[in-house]
């Protein structure tokens, strides 16, 4: 086993692995032993750890650390969630080594790539050199909304939204089959404000349809049980 890899022992042992280094992103490797995934996917934790020696792994018996367990929320086995320190990255319920390797990827470099996945890729801000006006928020604001055809701003990103309304927006897209891009509106307080005076819409999600906004939450769940949403998403493809 490389080094880097720790099997769980207790609570205060996994309090004492985390707190060594908070800038250092670790990866939880929820399992239990009676789940056939688990066996296959405790091999690629393994293996993933290898080509990844500065994150550490640290995989935790679900049942036997139920505290552990009960603090992340955790409902199905295999399931892994991403940290730094003691901040939430990413989470995921599942066996994919794909998602595994991106947001290993994405957040153990040194610095902040764009991450993506088939449903998803990020839209980020840079940092301005000095305070922006109100016109070139305004701008900033419109160059995000057109950058790809459906985008979404929230609060987090799709595998860590930080509200329900995120989450639940995230999840009907992705039933839908739509592919989106996101700006995460906690990253970037300017584009957070601009987005209520451009649209004139004072809270977020903000769904995004080809530079117009659509609406928020409720207004997605009424256009998909109507049917407006299919047309409108799909106008442009026929």
């Amino acid at each position: 086993m490389a080094s880097n890899v720790v099997n769980v022992t207790s609570p205060e042992h996994f309090k004492t692995l985390l707190s060594e280094d908070l800038n250092r992103v670790s990866l939880l490797n929820f399992w239990a032993p009676w789940a056939e995934p688990c066996a296959a996917f405790n091999k690629v934790v393994e293996e993933t750890a290898a080509r990844y020696p500065q994150v550490l792994f640290l995989n935790v018996e679900a049942e036997e650390q139920a505290d552990i367990s009960e603090s992340f929320d955790i409902e199905a086995v295999p399931s892994f969630i991403v940290l730094r320190g003691h901040s939430l990255l990413a989470r995921h319920s599942g066996a994919d080594a794909s998602l595994l390797n991106s947001l290993l990827s994405q957040h153990s470099a040194t610095t902040s790539a764009p991450s993506s996945n088939v449903a998803a890729s990020t839209l980020t801000s840079a940092e301005p050199s000095r305070p922006r006006t109100e016109e070139e928020i305004t701008a900033r604001c419109h160059e995000i909304m057109n950058k790809h055809k459906v985008v979404l701003f929230m609060k987090g990103n799709p595998s860590a939204p930080k509200c329900g309304f995120s989450r639940q927006t995230v999840g009907l897209l992705r039933e839908k089959g739509v592919e989106f891009a996101w700006f995460d509106i906690l990253s970037d307080d300017d584009v957070r404000q601009g987005m209520k005076r451009v649209n004139d819409w004072p809270t977020f999600p903000q769904i995004i349809l080809n530079g117009e906004l659509v609406g928020g939450l409720d207004i997605l769940k009424e256009m998909i049980e109507s049917g407006e949403w299919d047309e409108m998403y799909l106008e442009e493809d026929k």
